[in-house]
């Protein structure tokens, strides 16, 4: 069931989306070469506690086996739900981040992929694209039209560009949980409703250099590409109003 969130609602996941754009502001410089994953989750994990708010992923999945870290940090082949540890930040290195914040109740999640030090132009090329099919994206996001309009404007773009599309991760309705309805596939398939005010949804392409299929590693977390080649991910926030699409976090590239 779609949860439409009321105006006051949205205030507060709005509040919560600013809020972890700051921190993505304030986190980027700290991705580097020679830096240990971990210790951008440890500072992560302290930033958050002082703003007032709660790590959304800390915790979260099945009781087996929950997410132990406020922060996905996934590097190059990894393409969601990279756990941090000690590796360490190369030169080249393609480096998606992927965080959320819930602030008073309030459910903010963003991904943003950074180029660590000089990477190479195909890195590059296949970064910039996937920003780009998230803005494709949220274009195509409007109250009366279908939702798989904004899966087409992902898909088209990436495949205009010779790349793969993740079909078996997506994105999804956010603001009161971490996962709600719809599914907002990057392949246009599944249920297809009309997008109305009220709705507020997190957009989120993982765009592969090669094949769209991905793998699970062992850890349960770690989703990687079938091919080992390099992905990227990006992914906003945004609200869907009567009249006008609002996206609530911010871009930390400008």
């Amino acid at each position: 069931m779609i949860r439409l969130k009321n105006e006051k609602q949205i205030d507060g996941i709005r509040t919560s989306c600013k809020l972890l754009s700051a921190m993505y502001r304030e986190l980027i410089p700290l991705v580097k070469p020679g830096v240990q994953t971990v210790e951008i989750e440890k500072w992560t994990r302290e930033w958050i506690r002082k703003a007032g708010g709660k790590p959304v992923f800390l915790g979260y999945g099945p009781k087996s086996n929950p997410f132990p870290a406020s922060i996905c940090i996934s590097i190059n082949e990894e393409v969601i739900h990279g756990l941090p540890s000690r590796r360490r930040i190369k030169e080249g290195d393609l480096v998606s981040l992927d965080c959320g914040i819930n602030l008073g109740g309030f459910i903010s999640d963003q991904a943003v992929s950074l180029e660590a030090g000089k990477v190479g132009s195909d890195i590059h090329a296949l970064n910039m694209t996937t920003r780009e099919c998230l803005y494709r994206g949220i274009g195509a996001a409007k109250a009366g039209d279908r939702l798989l309009q904004i899966s087409r404007a992902v898909e088209g773009y990436a495949r205009s560009r010779g790349y793969g599309v993740v079909h078996q991760f997506c994105g999804h309705g956010v603001g009161l949980d971490l996962h709600e309805d719809p599914q907002i596939p990057n392949v246009p398939h599944g249920p297809n409703p009309r997008m109305a005010g009220g709705f507020v949804i997190a957009i989120e392409p993982m765009i592969n250099m090669g094949t769209g299929d991905v793998q699970v590693l062992p850890d349960g977390w770690t989703v990687v590409t079938a091919d080992g080649l390099p992905s990227a991910h990006w992914e906003h926030t945004l609200a869907i109003w009567k009249d006008h699409t609002e996206i609530l976090t911010d871009d930390p590239l400008g």
